[in-house]
């Protein structure tokens, strides 16, 4: 049972409405069921030629609202649709009643026994579903409280569904996206779109927010997804970012002007502080304060890490012109540099090395500059600096990678799939709810790895997935090693590109490692009673199947059959077995008839 709330300014208009034929003739016998006095006395007659005298009825439910004056809401009529599933029982006038009375004491605009509340009625005019209208003012002259009323009515539907046997639905917790509006969906109907934009832009801005890691790097992603962004700053403090809301281009109002979208009117968990929150990681930092690298080298393997300081470096380089603005230009988008000077003169450096900051106590892993590359070398890059005129253009850093480097991120985003489906199943029975920021993160390994196949099923999962991730009313997840994996995955991923192919090795094991990833979140949403999360979860897991190609192995089997390179293989190596559901056991098999081999004396039988 769903109960939509509505607010309006006339309640003539309303009312002539439910009493109506409706737009396609679909009203028949209305009629008032509940409503704040005798509903038989409410009834408005008919009149000689066949309809209805509203006028008494309209009177008595605005008459409390001239008490108020100037103090009136600006909409003040209260307006609830209450639909029952297609697959329940019709139920009764009695029955209905009961509906709207719970409803309307839950909502605390007419508490049974108070004599002084608002004014209301429930009109039938269908058998799936009633009309509850009332106006926003008690006749003590008191504005009621509307605050958070569609909570309240789903309460209400709830205890509803399990009074009258009828089908369950999911609690109002606040984990659901935004959805568009009917305006909206008509709109992109009329504009040949596929989706409303909303919903386009829901996806890139989750995209874009996986594939970051600080504010800067966001707002670049969204601008050359050709999304426009607008940033609000605060009133308080000059300068401080506050929020943020996009737009897509070409879709704009009555005036002209873009219809702009809030990070909160798209999803719960895309405001600009959660944002924040999401891009911290385990310890509380945030590493790689510059958009030059989105990693900070956690959960990264030595080959992927040379990979991504390659690329970084050689923006540096390219962005610099001495060595003494090359190496601060490194300090600054978070590395560790370690230059070498000369043993002859001092003070004059001849190389350097780079390292990803680590954890305390761990040691860093250094790189210089000729072992990146040829062309990073000091000594090349002060030849390159000397010789040019002016600033190259600048590069993609997808284009510098090759295809063993895109192997390694899609091995370690498989790893990291891996490792936190045994993080999940560690808290499958001793604490579901302590595995949320797995599956909050798990959200932006689909999103980007949708995007970096390019796979319709790998988006329609994440689509899917993404009620699944959020946990109830709006909290934010403790930081994790798990979380923190599946977020490096998904960075990684992003930069790799679309030009992976999904039928390789990497691939098909990533796409499996998330199959396992997505059943074992189903099955802990379940044991959390939490079932519109697990049906989504175990709906997604269903698009990931789908997504892999015809003859591809199954999850089921080991993850070495699946690995046909050897990086992979070794990859895999020490994954844990995907989680499943118990199979009865096969039947046993008989001996087999090959007579046993003497054993020597002295020598035992293996």
């Amino acid at each position: 049972m769903i109960g939509k709330v509505l607010r309006g300014v006339r309640v003539q208009g309303l009312l002539r409405y439910l009493y109506g034929p409706g737009a396609n003739g679909e009203h028949h016998n209305p009629h008032i069921v509940a409503a704040f006095s005798d509903p038989a006395d409410l009834e408005p007659v008919i009149g000689p030629n066949g309809s209805r005298d509203l006028r008494r009825l309209d009177g008595l439910l605005v008459q409390p609202m001239a008490v108020l004056g100037e103090r009136n809401y600006r909409k003040p009529v209260w307006h609830c649709a209450v639909r029952a599933a297609p697959e329940d029982p019709i139920l009764t006038d009695a029955q209905w009643a009961q509906i709207a009375i719970e409803i309307m004491s839950r909502t605390g605009l007419a508490p049974q026994g108070d004599v002084d509340a608002v004014r209301w009625i429930a009109v039938r005019h269908a058998d799936d579903h009633v009309h509850i209208v009332a106006t926003l003012a008690r006749s003590d002259g008191v504005r009621p409280e509307v605050w958070n009323d569609g909570y309240r009515v789903r309460d209400a539907c709830r205890a509803m569904e399990a009074r009258f046997g009828l089908r369950s639905t999911a609690p109002a917790d606040r984990t659901a996206a935004r959805r568009p509006k009917r305006g909206e969906t008509e709109k992109a109907v009329r504009r040949g779109q596929a989706v409303p934009s909303r919903a386009v832009l829901h996806c890139k801005v989750q995209t874009a927010a996986a594939g970051a890691r600080t504010e800067t790097a966001f707002f670049q992603r969204l601008q050359a997804e050709g999304v426009l962004v607008r940033r609000r700053f605060g009133r308080r403090t000059a300068g401080e970012l506050t929020g943020y809301a996009v737009a897509l281009p070409g879709d704009v109002n009555a005036d002209g002007q873009p219809i702009w979208f809030g990070g909160g009117k798209l999803a719960p968990d895309l405001t600009l502080p959660k944002l924040r929150r999401r891009w911290t990681a385990v310890d509380n930092s945030v590493r790689a304060p510059s958009a030059a690298c989105p990693l900070d080298g956690r959960h990264m393997s030595a080959r992927t890490k040379r990979a991504v300081l390659r690329t970084c470096v050689r923006r540096a380089a390219d962005e610099a012109r001495t060595t003494a603005e090359f190496l601060h230009r490194l300090r600054r988008d978070g590395f560790l540099v370690k230059p070498r000077y000369s043993q002859t003169e001092p003070g004059q450096i001849t190389g350097y090395a780079v390292a990803f900051p680590t954890d305390q106590g761990d040691e860093p892993v250094w790189f210089s500059g000729s072992r990146l590359a040829d062309d990073l070398s000091l000594a090349r890059l002060r030849q390159r600096w000397s010789s040019a005129t002016e600033h190259p253009p600048e590069t993609d850093d997808r284009d510098d990678l090759s295809f063993e480097e895109r192997q390694a991120f899609y091995d370690d985003a498989a790893r990291a799939a891996a490792f936190a489906t045994a993080h999940l199943r560690r808290h499958l029975a001793t604490n579901p709810h302590a595995a949320q920021d797995a599956c909050w993160a798990a959200s932006d390994a689909l999103h980007v790895a949708a995007a970096a196949t390019g796979n319709r099923h790998l988006h329609r999962a994440a689509a899917t997935y993404d009620r699944a991730a959020r946990a109830p009313y709006g909290r934010i997840p403790r930081p994790t090693r798990a979380g923190d994996a599946l977020r490096t995955a998904a960075r990684l991923l992003a930069l790799t590109g679309s030009n992976m192919n999904r039928t390789t090795a990497s691939t098909l094991v990533l796409v499996a490692n998330l199959i396992t990833l997505l059943d074992t979140i189903a099955e802990l949403r379940r044991l959390q009673h939490r079932q519109a999360q697990a049906d989504a979860a175990r709906k997604a897991a269903a698009h990931v199947r789908e997504a892999r190609p015809a003859g591809a192995p199954s999850e089921h089997r080991s993850t070495a059959e699946a690995a046909t390179a050897s990086q992979a293989r070794l990859a895999m190596a020490g994954f844990p077995s995907p989680w499943a559901p118990l199979r009865p056991a096969a039947a046993p098999q008989p001996a087999p008839t090959t007579p046993a081999r003497p054993v020597s004396p002295g020598r035992r039988r293996p």
